[in-house]
Parts: C-alpha cells; structure tokens; sequence
C-alpha cells in the first residue's frame, strides 16, 4: 500500500484546496459525543485541522505506518486485519485509503465488524473521473512513479456498501472551490462527477434479524351449538 502520491497531490495548489474543503468536510461530519469511539484508518498527519484530540480522547488512527498527528492515539496494524472487537467502534473514517489497499474488500468487511449497529462510516475518494487527477497523474512523474494503487468509481463503492448492509444517506463531491452535497435519492440523476476532484459518501451500518415464524396448523374449527334442547327436554315440554 502506497500513499505517496496523495501526499504529493497535497502539496499542489489543487490539492491544497481539496485538502482545506475535505478538512471542512470531516469536520462537520463528526457528530458523535466525545466520549465514543472514533476509528480512522489511514493517517493524514493533518488530523487537528478537523478534530481536537484533546476533546476527542478516544479518537484513534490505525495505519500501517503509524502515520497521523502526534497528538491522536494511534494503533500501528493492517487495515484488511484490524485489531478490534466486533462491533466496538462508533464511527470509522477512511480518508483516501482504499484507492491504494490491495485488499481494500477485505478492509471493508473488517470495517463491517468492528463498526456497531447503526454506527456512520465516512469515506473520501479521489473521483476517477476527474480530469485534474488524471492530469497530474499522467503528466508528474513524481506522482506517477509512486502511484501504486486503484482509483475506485462511487457507483462500485455504493455498490460495496449495498452488498455489505450499510444504507448510504448522503454523498458529496469536492470541486475546486466548493463540495456539492445529495442525498442518494439524487446520486442517479446527477451531472456533476465528471468535474469533481474527490467524492465522499456517508453511510449507516444496519443489522437486519430474520424473525422466524412458527407454521400454521390448519385444524377446522369447532362448531358450538348453544340453547340447544334434548330431546327428552323437549318431549317433557309439549307434554
């Protein structure tokens, strides 16, 4: 798993902006108490542009690398192997990791246990559409040579979290001066992908039980005659 080229997507005059509108983003998008549990996978080193750790002191970054800022816990493991237990995080945040993890399906099964029942998951993709991407990754050579990973379509990613049972509300997209928020109602009527530099989409981790239902016995019923008379009764009266 290579990182190298956002890290030097980040320091272009694009990236700079699209690092300031996701740091915006992320900020509005952590709406958990303080006290639960938030799990970041893969480390920015800019983290305190969109969280105070010191607030947050169960906010935690696991990468391979130890990556992230000094001020976050941190947790130094695989992202396709997590080191958690099921169902013990609140909200996970995957900022630009799946693009260059091998095993990315792997990871969002990982991210499926440890995340609680009803818990937000919020992911960041580069759009693989966008033409600024393409461009500074065809024409950089620096960025070319560490490139070593996957750009992944928001359709294939909804259709990750569908199959994995997470309802997904909304979806935003990052220009270069602005972020274009939809619900997912809009996702199939949208025009704008193809000029977006990155994409995020949020998501709710549902569990669904199956209620059995006992079999019906097809007995018939029982028919009660009431006022009936006896016979003998019935002789006594007329007599």
């Amino acid at each position: 798993m290579k990182r190298k080229f956002l890290f030097s997507w980040y320091e272009t005059p694009r990236g700079k902006l699209l690092q300031q509108l996701e740091a915006d983003y992320l900020r509005r998008s952590i709406t958990v108490s303080c006290q639960q549990t938030v799990l970041q996978i893969g480390g920015l080193g800019w983290e305190n542009e969109f969280i105070d750790c010191t607030l947050y002191q169960s906010y935690t970054i696991l990468d391979a690398k130890k990556l992230g800022t000094e001020s976050a816990r941190k947790i130094q493991a695989k992202s396709h192997h997590l080191p958690l237990q099921n169902d013990s995080v609140d909200m996970v945040i995957i900022p630009h990791l799946l693009e260059f993890d091998a095993q990315r399906f792997q990871t969002m099964r990982e991210v499926e246990r440890v995340l609680k029942p009803e818990g937000l998951l919020v992911l960041l993709n580069f759009n693989p559409w966008s033409l600024w991407v393409r461009y500074q990754y065809l024409w950089d050579k620096k960025m070319a040579d560490s490139w070593s990973g996957h750009f992944i379509s928001r359709s294939r990613t909804l259709d990750w979290l569908k199959l994995l049972n997470f309802e997904v509300t909304t979806c935003s997209e990052f220009h270069l001066d602005t972020v274009h928020t939809m619900n997912y109602k809009a996702l199939t009527t949208n025009k704008h992908a193809f000029f977006a530099t990155a994409y995020a989409i949020k998501a709710i981790k549902r569990r669904y039980q199956l209620i059995p239902l006992s079999p019906v016995k097809n007995e018939l019923p029982s028919l009660v005659l009431t006022n009936t008379v006896t016979p003998s009764a019935r002789s006594e009266k007329h007599d």
